[in-house]
């Protein structure tokens, strides 16, 4: 555990109340999410949003005394104390006489599932470094960043010092229906990839939107006092009365149409009103969010929970259009965004002599805001500051490996047989499907079966009509809303010949967005294969870009122990068992999202298989940032199980984006290799 400054002494500023007629009281917790870094709100505001967001928050907790949390990335409070230092020191007066609670988050406010584990360490780093400069202390509770948790991130808030993290209830309690309902009113313990665990205190959307509703006058005080009142329970029990934005009152960031209208009565006016008829009400006692944690030894409370799930792997917070996809492949050009990232922090990381300064630079530009609802003058912004890091650090070397020595041709035994190109080696065997632009339609590594471990699925394989299709292998499929699929497969005329001591094949297929060269690599002396998709299209249409397919072979892999694992953030891998349960990663939300959950692949690697053999499929995250998807579901009296690689999502956040210039030579590089069961 990193060693900590002690936190200054704290005065209990709850009352308590008590309520007769046995009913338990009902611990009222809240925190306020303060992040200048907002997507749409444009830099020359910020003073205005401190004026009329952050100064209302700070006058409430000291004129009515109330134990609220105010948590805030390092960025944001450097960018506060450069703007309003003031500000910073009424904060820290709070917190030290105990009438606020800091919580933290990191330097920057990224999506820890989506980057590496080096940078999620580096971000938790810096973050407390300049939290104990400001503000003269380390936080004990961390925020989860937009609420996208993995298991992975456990360790790293642990090793940083922190107490117990704050993550959402709804999503990971409703994709786990063995977690009893009463959990949600008391801490629990959050399971990390490596076994540790940390306390969890549940933070919930629907209350906070509720008292979003109120605020902005589309709830009278009643109403909202009569929903609280439903929480409460014959014992006592904690809840969670808002979690969320402070930048939404006497403020509009301008992100959506539908944003309430600003009416002539103070919004915080509303909001003092609110807590003091909560004070007065005896069913319901105001705490500091860290007072949830006193509720560990209860009943039902301290339960180690997976909050992951193999259908739901990266939980995010509110409605199924806030998923993962948001910040990977959405936006205005979060691939292009997020892989300039990726180099970035390959070169760092080769460095020894990298400089923390440079390692704040690339957290803040990971930063989720620049890839949402970010505004055209911030983009550019980014795009300079991206440019400036990348130009004063040292090239990383090549990833090309070749291997220096001459390889006769007729080490590869390569057979043109019809439609197929058939591809031996001594220790495997890859079948190519010419007409379908050299999809796989098999490959068999010697050592681990006499079956093809991957490969085609054909039309009728599935007796059930909803499976009645083709199921290739290694081929890309893009959908753009109202128009007919662009894929690769067509029927190619391919070429090949032995390169640095690997087997070539190639092909090239025209599309009407310009052409794909596709690239398969054989090993030739280790069973293994790579596929890579070179896209030549000046622009791409908004839509979804599917990739990398990998289907598994049914009549091999065990159906009762297959799992899949992958790294989502953390040092450790996470394992997901799929115990026969139906998993679609790409369920389309709504027709504006077009995904709804996603694996980060932040080691580059996805693994499938059961108990005695795997398939290790590698990305290269720096040539392009995809993101991982499983399909499964039991089929027949078998089951179907894929991985599908993506490169563009549709959302929200990108449905005013016409088309993305990063195809103009996108190269998608993928690697599959077979290994034995652990």
């Amino acid at each position: 555990m990193m060693g900590r400054k002690s936190r200054p002494a704290r005065r209990d500023c709850a009352l308590a109340i008590n309520c007769g007629g046995g009913m338990g009281l009902l611990k009222l917790f809240s925190f306020f999410h303060l992040n200048l870094a907002f997507s749409s709100i444009e830099e020359e505001a910020r003073p205005e949003v401190i004026r009329c967001c952050y100064w209302p928050l700070l006058r409430l907790i000291r004129e009515q005394r109330l134990p609220l949390g105010i948590e805030a990335s390092g960025y944001t409070l450097e960018e506060i104390s450069r703007l309003d230092p003031e500000w910073v020191a009424e904060l820290r007066e709070l917190c030290t006489r105990g009438l606020a609670e800091f919580i933290g988050s990191g330097y920057a406010q990224l999506i820890g599932p989506l980057v590496p584990a080096a940078v999620n360490r580096a971000n938790q780093r810096i973050g407390l470094r300049v939290y104990e400069e400001l503000l003269g202390f380390r936080p004990e509770l961390v925020l989860v960043s937009e609420q996208a948790y993995s298991a992975g991130l456990v360790p790293i808030y642990r090793e940083a010092g922190y107490r117990a993290l704050i993550m959402e209830w709804d999503n990971p309690g409703s994709a786990r229906p063995g977690w009893q309902p009463h959990w949600r009113y008391l801490p629990q313990y959050a399971l990390g990839a490596d076994g540790s665990a940390l306390p969890v205190i549940w933070n919930k959307s629907i209350p906070f939107q509720k008292f979003q509703r109120y605020v902005h006058g589309e709830m009278e005080l009643s109403e909202y006092l009569e929903f609280l009142g439903s929480r409460v329970g014959s014992e006592e029990r904690t809840f969670s009365l808002y979690g969320n934005d402070a930048e939404i009152f006497d403020f509009r960031p301008g992100r959506f149409h539908t944003e309430a209208a600003m009416g002539g009565e103070s919004e915080w006016g509303r909001i003092a009103r609110l807590y003091a008829a909560v004070r007065e009400d005896g069913r319901f006692n105001l705490i500091r969010p860290s007072e949830v944690l006193a509720f560990l030894d209860r009943p039902g409370a301290g339960n180690h929970l997976h909050l992951e799930s193999a259908a739901q792997p990266v939980p995010v917070k509110k409605q199924a259009k806030y998923n993962v996809m948001r910040w990977a492949l959405t936006g205005r050009d979060d691939l292009g965004l997020n892989t300039l990232c990726w180099r970035i922090y390959e070169a760092l990381a080769a460095d020894a002599d990298s400089l923390e300064t440079d390692w704040k630079e690339l957290c803040y530009l990971w930063g989720s805001d620049f890839r949402t609802h970010i505004t055209a003058r911030r983009w550019q912004g980014v795009q300079e500051r991206l440019s400036a890091l990348r130009q004063r650090l040292k090239p990383v070397p090549s990833r090309v490996v070749s291997e220096a020595c001459e390889v006769p041709a007729e080490t590869f035994r390569v057979e043109r047989n019809g439609a197929f190109l058939d591809i031996e080696t001594d220790s495997q065997r890859l079948r190519l499907n010419c007409r379908r632009g050299l999809a796989v339609d098999g490959w068999w590594d010697r050592a681990l079966s006499e079956q093809s471990l991957v490969g085609t699925l054909p039309h009728g394989y599935y007796d059930d009509i909803h499976y009645g299709a083709d199921y290739y292998t290694g081929h890309f499929v893009l959908e753009i809303p109202c128009r007919h699929k662009i894929t690769d497969l067509a029927g190619v005329d391919p070429r090949w010949a032995v390169v640095d001591g690997r087997l070539k094949v190639s092909a090239e297929i025209s599309t009407s967005l310009g052409p794909v060269r596709k690239e398969i690599l054989v090993a030739r002396d280790r069973p293994g294969f790579e596929i890579i998709h070179h896209f030549h299209w000046p622009t791409c249409p908004n839509g979804t870009l599917r990739l990398g397919h990998v289907t598994l072979n049914p009549e091999l892999f065990e159906q009762a122990s297959l799992f899949y694992r992958t790294h989502n953030g953390g040092d450790v891998a996470e394992t997901f068992p799929l115990h026969n349960e139906p998993v679609n990663h790409l369920a389309p939300v709504s027709a504006l999202v077009s995904a709804s959950h996603g694996l980060g692949v932040t080691s580059g690697v996805v693994e499938l298989g059961d108990a005695r053999r795997r398939v290790r499929i590698e990305v290269d995250k720096s040539a392009a940032a995809v993101t991982g998807h499983i399909l499964y579901a039991p089929v027949d009296e078998r089951y179907f199980f894929r991985l599908v690689l993506s490169a563009m999502e549709m959302d929200d956040t990108s449905c005013h984006v016409a088309s993305r210039a990063v195809f103009s030579d996108l190269k998608v590089r993928m690697k599959l290799t077979g290994l034995a069961g652990d």
